[in-house]
């Protein structure tokens, strides 16, 4: 049987149990493709606004990399990957485990085993019934708008209080994957109004039972003071406000910092923060990617990308990418496993990238010297620069790279 039957046998079981709501999972393995340290593909099933989507969670020598296709693009997708890339594939659903594989010798075998699963993951983001912050007589919710003095939600908030819960999830399992104890200190930089640093405080403390200690640092003096006095009233006695920027405070002490939607230089600032105090976990969600776009447009370097960036919205993806590519690689040189996924805030906030850099040693490599891992690292950020024009990145002037 030609290599192609195989496949579209593979995929017409896929369609099949998606259709049969039988899909539990697609793990894809041994990959001999072109894309440099990539080790494994698992895809799921996942429901976004209503609509149906498979999850793709790329699985790099360092860091993941969470995709979501529609479900006519992802099956694109798997036969690029099945045709040239990986293996082996399985296809999990709750009648019968489907396993795709070419051997060493060449010769590709489709044979089935039974189920290892019984019941199909839920597909929801929403997890209604688990969400880890609950609605209910909550001071801080209240005064933020967010429900009635009863404790129900506004309908209007309705989404606000989904972004909350979807963000707390988010570094739920980011913390879990630290030692016990681990959080004692976290600095929420550019904290805003404080909607996700008072839940994040109410989790830590009322879900985790820690006693850990919450800054937020919000340049506004307004928001502050509101800020102080809903946690106040909240009786948050770990949870303080303070007016300053994040270029001028001190990060010392600090296990989790997080920069949400800090613009532009200001995520590297952040990171820059993070970095030098060696905190275990580092999470922006970068906004603005003006100064390498700049940099970019100044140099005009020709490559053969060139034909896409001629126009500005390819442009402005570029350098997004490029930006928030150069910042991961640098928490890699500097000891951190990071990830890159999409956060979806609500429904009237536009997809944002989350970068996240989890340490991998207590140890700060901030002046020590150079290992060849990371001599490997400053090589590639280097060819990164010369490729598409960029004179420097603001996070490496800033840690002297």
């Amino acid at each position: 049987m030609p290599v192609s039957e195989y496949i579209n046998r593979f995929i017409t079981v896929l369609k099949e149990s998606l259709k049969a709501e039988t899909f539990v999972k697609i793990s894809l393995g041994n990959y001999k493709g072109e894309e440099e340290a990539l080790k494994q593909l698992l895809i799921r099933k996942v429901i976004i606004k209503r609509e149906t989507k498979l999850a793709f969670t790329y699985r790099y020598k360092t860091r993941d990399v969470v995709k979501n296709y529609s479900l006519d693009e992802a099956i694109d997708v798997i036969v690029g990957y099945l045709e040239s890339g990986f293996k082996i594939a399985t296809l999990f659903s709750t009648e019968r485990d489907l396993i795709l594989e070419e051997l060493n010798n060449g010769k590709i075998v489709l044979r089935e085993s039974k189920a290892s699963s019984k019941e199909a993951p839920s597909a929801s983001h929403d997890k209604e019934k688990n969400r880890l912050i609950k609605a209910g007589s909550k001071p801080y919710l209240t005064e933020l708008k967010i429900t009635d003095i009863e404790g129900k939600v506004f309908k209007n908030a309705q989404d606000k209080f989904r972004q909350i819960n979807h963000y707390i999830e988010i570094l739920s399992s980011l913390i879990k994957e630290l030692p016990a104890g681990t959080i004692k200190k976290v600095a929420d930089m550019g904290s805003g109004k404080g909607y996700l640093t008072f839940a994040l405080y109410d989790y830590l403390h009322s879900v985790l039972k820690l006693q850990t200690e919450v800054v937020g640092v919000e340049y506004r003096q307004d928001m502050v003071d509101l800020c102080n006095r809903v946690a106040e009233k909240s009786a948050f006695a770990q949870l303080n406000f303070v007016q300053g920027t994040i270029e001028d405070y001190d990060a010392r002490d600090v296990n989790l910092l997080i920069a949400l939607h800090a613009c532009d230089t200001a995520t590297d600032d952040a990171i820059f923060k993070g970095i030098k105090t060696n905190a275990e976990l580092i999470v922006v969600a970068p906004c603005c990617h003006k100064q390498i776009r700049r940099e970019i447009e100044q140099n005009k370097v020709k490559n053969d990308v060139s034909f896409l960036t001629k126009y500005g919205i390819f442009l402005e993806r570029q350098a997004e990418m490029v930006t928030d590519g150069i910042r991961a690689l640098i928490l890699e040189y500097f000891g951190y496993k990071t990830k890159v996924f999409e956060f979806i805030s609500d429904a009237h906030t536009p997809k944002n990238v989350l970068v996240v850099g989890v340490k991998k040693s207590p140890k700060s490599l901030v002046g020590s010297p150079m290992s060849e891992e990371q001599k490997v690292i400053l090589e590639k950020i280097k060819a990164s620069k010369e490729y598409f024009g960029i004179g420097y990145h603001h996070l490496e002037r800033l840690l002297n790279l």
